[in-house]
């Protein structure tokens, strides 16, 4: 999938106001991409400006500025869940402004035409991005990544659910 311009601001948010949330109910999404990734399970890709949600079997994951919750985005989470394990995973990763310009391409390039994949793109903020692509191989993965370019920041996020 290509790029989503999307027609919201960037608004000048930051890696440290994104909170980490299991099981909250959908919240108002500015584009969706739902990927078959087994048969019978669809993983739903939620991108909700600088944050997202996805949303796979009986996983509803938000990383997004949610008022009340944690201060800091967690390192390292898991959680068992019916039949699956989760174990979800941060990084802020901080780049002078080549490093942060060569890291977006790279975010871009790693998702680009991809129909498992979804990306936004701030207007007047090409370098502000929130990216996310489904991962398949031994269970079901999914990555995301977040660029601020006021702070030089890109979150990287990674998920891992196996069957138990």
């Amino acid at each position: 999938m290509s790029g989503i311009h999307l027609a919201t601001p960037f608004l000048d948010t930051g890696s440290d106001d994104l909170s980490f949330a299991l099981g909250l109910p959908a919240h108002e999404a500015l584009a969706v991409a739902e990927v078959e990734t087994f048969p019978g399970l669809t993983v739903e890709l939620r991108l909700l400006g600088a944050s997202h949600q996805v949303f796979a079997g009986p996983v509803r994951e938000t990383v997004a500025c949610l008022p009340g919750g944690s201060p800091r985005l967690p390192a390292r989470v898991t959680e068992e869940f019916p039949g699956w394990l989760y174990r979800f995973a941060a990084e802020v990763e901080q780049h002078d402004p080549v490093g942060f310009a060569h890291r977006v391409t790279a975010v871009r390039t790693a998702v680009e035409g991809r129909s498992d994949a979804l990306y936004g793109v701030f207007p007047g903020a090409a370098d502000a991005v929130t990216a996310l692509a489904v991962e398949r191989g031994p269970g079901l993965g999914w990555r995301t990544w977040h660029t601020y370019p006021q702070t030089g920041h890109v979150v990287a996020t990674h998920t891992r659910m196996e069957i138990r």
